[in-house]
């Protein structure tokens, strides 16, 4: 029976070591720097400070927006910021326009333009597409010749019905793709056609080929924002860009083209609001104006889901890291964001962020890429490819190869940051209003160095205390709990590292208050089990039979325990917010991986220690008087093979 008593033993400590050899390798493995720096945790502000952003709500009539909208506003960014609500950002509402957001660590730029973003999903058909090129390139390669069904106001429209045994396939190319699952697939076609001529039924004025804004305020913004463009461009290039977008034929030989390029010079320093205001055949048509312009365009430009827009996607090539864009003539969106009920991001030969839609989300997804799959027939053709458009962007361009009747798909060469704050975005919905970031500060932490020092050594003493006195009480035994919690310790920041960087999990005194909770639960456990030892050597049996008598009648009690403690802190998780939420995560994964350490560790330590001479000695085993017993009766119960 030895034997198979210490493979057991063994067997349990090797497993624990695995455990945290894979945490810690998880650790190493995802860090960056030195070692010192992969064992940092992710702190809170109190612990290391942090950023703090002032946005300001813009609305085009200069009025104050409405108190439910900017509620609706901070909570969304609050969950943007805090996907996983284990962060603990501060964001609150100053004044009657303004939103304070404090996250701990240093931001970048991107990360707070993000933030603000609006977040307005779009699916579009793509009508027609050209590169956007370089004053170089202009000069240097001659304009192809204008294909007769380009048109950038022209309406796509299907020839032909889908075989049932369409499939999809993809095009190499860095640019993300869309696909579907498990019905289909798409990727974005690798060829664009560059050439540009409109319909004849486009207008080649400064107003928009799309019907005109609704609101009254926009309207009048729009026309200031023409107003000054007219103005900054000058009569000369206004009018030859009228007359280009009129009919662009009449400049395809080499001087003219140079000439229009020149002439057209002064669209490339026009602001986002006047690149904005101008025709959806200037924006497509006129080189001078870059893919840059029409991305800085500002938020809500493109939204209207029932004009034709157009917009850019930014290629990067993977081996040269040059970055290219493509201009976009869209259609009228056929699927909103609002039709999007999930949004996650995963990880399958590259990252990627899968979409769910709702009911009436999903018909309208079918239907739309059937219409790209029937405009396709004739392979190359652009009305085959769909647009996700996501504010001013074109996020993916795929082309539809099948109808897709499951859900969507995003990837491309995007790095985990950018799917989880695309995932994010999608998830959350789009902001009510129009955000600008007015101020970006460094702040310090909350809770001074000493005051965090001072909270540190109390803590230490306590602890120091604790063992003292399980050493002074249990001697022996003091050892199981020092060690227990020692290698809960060691897995509790391993797991606090990691999910720090996976999850956003923000160490803060809540949390390390939820962590001090925890030790009460596994000094109860403690407790338990050696009362319970204490018991069946009163009831006779020798100190080795009732090592795995004791844990048989403790497992249940400590298990129930911390089962209680868990069910707590999932509840609290789930209706919390902010503080009281890291706390209750703390206290949850605390109280799991002690189970980890009472099944794992601390029984089998037990049943190690019982096999030796110190475990007999009441002085030294801590067992005290329950072992001070009749010899012979002791020497009776030993011929018992009951009791062996």
């Amino acid at each position: 029976m030895a034997p198979q008593g210490k493979l057991r033993v063994k067997w349990h400590f090797i497993t624990l070591v695995s455990i945290t050899a894979i945490i810690f390798a998880l650790v190493f493995a995802t860090g960056k720097g030195s070692v010192t720096d992969r064992l940092k945790p992710r702190l809170g502000l109190d612990l290391q400070g942090g950023t703090s952003i002032t946005l300001e709500a813009k609305l085009l009539n200069g009025k104050l927006p409405q108190a439910d909208q900017m509620e609706q506003a901070r909570n969304i960014i609050a969950s943007r910021v805090d996907a996983s609500g284990v962060a603990e950002p501060e964001v609150v509402i100053e004044g009657d326009r303004n939103i304070v957001v404090n996250i701990a660590g240093e931001q970048k730029t991107e990360t707070l333009k993000e933030l603000v973003a609006p977040a307005e999903l779009r699916f579009r058909q793509v009508i027609q597409t050209q590169p956007d090129v370089t004053e170089a390139e202009v000069k240097a390669t001659p304009s192809p010749t204008p294909s007769a069904s380009a048109s950038p106001g022209a309406t796509p429209s299907p020839s032909a019905t889908p075989s049932a045994n369409a499939s999809a396939s993809s095009a190499p190319s860095s640019t993300p793709s869309a696909s579907a699952t498990p019905s289909g697939s798409a990727s974005p076609s690798a060829s664009a056609s560059p050439s540009a001529t409109p319909s004849g039924s486009a207008s080649p004025g400064a107003t928009p080929s799309a019907s005109p804004p609704v609101n009254p305020d926009a309207a009048k913004a729009r026309e200031e924002a023409l107003a000054k463009a007219k103005s900054e461009v000058g009569d000369t290039a206004w009018q030859m860009a009228q007359a280009f977008v009129a009919d662009p034929s009449q400049f395809q030989d080499e001087a003219k083209k140079i000439q229009l390029y020149d002439t057209l010079k002064p669209f490339s320093k026009l602001k986002g609001d006047q690149v904005a205001a101008l025709s959806l055949e200037m924006q497509f048509l006129v080189p001078n104006i870059t893919c840059q312009q029409l991305i800085n365009r500002p938020p809500g430009s493109v939204a209207d889901p029932n004009q034709k827009i157009v917009a850019c996607d930014k290629d990067v090539d993977e081996k040269t890291k040059k970055v290219s864009y493509n201009k976009y003539v869209l259609d009228n969106a056929k699927v909103l964001g609002t039709d999007v009920s999930s949004a996650n991001f995963g990880y399958d030969k590259g990252w990627k962020v899968s979409m769910a839609f709702n009911s009436a989300g999903q018909s309208k997804w079918t239907d739309l890429t059937k219409l790209a799959y029937n405009s396709g027939q004739n392979a190359g053709k652009p009305e085959q490819r769909v647009a996700i458009v996501l504010d001013n962007e074109v996020v993916s361009a795929p082309a539809i190869q099948t109808v897709i009747t499951g859900d969507a798909e995003i990837t491309g060469s995007f790095t985990r940051d950018e799917v989880s704050t695309l995932s994010a975005q999608l998830r959350f919905g789009s902001l009510p209003l129009t955000f600008e970031i007015q101020q970006a500060d460094t702040i310090s932490p909350t809770l001074g160095g000493e005051q965090l020092r001072a909270g540190l050594l109390a803590a230490g003493i306590g602890m120091l205390l604790v063992i003292i006195y399980a050493f002074f009480y249990y001697r022996l035994l003091g050892t199981v709990i020092f060690l227990s919690l020692v290698m809960s310790g060691i897995l509790v920041f391993g797991m606090l590292v990691f999910l720090g960087r996976q999850i956003g999990f923000t160490l803060t005194l809540a949390g390390i208050a939820g962590f001090i909770v925890s030790l009460g639960v596994a000094a109860d456990s403690f407790v338990i089990y050696f009362e319970r030892l204490k018991d069946e050597i009163r009831e006779g049996r020798s100190p080795r039979s009732a090592v795995p008598r004791a844990w048989a009648r403790a497992k249940r009690t400590i298990i129930s325990a911390n089962a209680i403690s868990l069910l707590a802190a999932v509840v609290l998780y789930l209706v919390a917010v902010g503080t009281v939420k890291g706390f209750a995560f703390a206290l949850g994964l605390a109280t799991l991986l002690d189970l980890v350490v009472v099944f794992l560790f601390r029984h089998p330590l037990m049943a190690a220690f019982a096999s030796t001479k110190a475990f007999l000695s009441p002085r030294v085993s801590g067992l005290g008087r329950v072992l001070q017993r009749d010899p012979a009766a002791d020497a009776s119960r030993s011929t018992n093979p009951k009791e062996a």
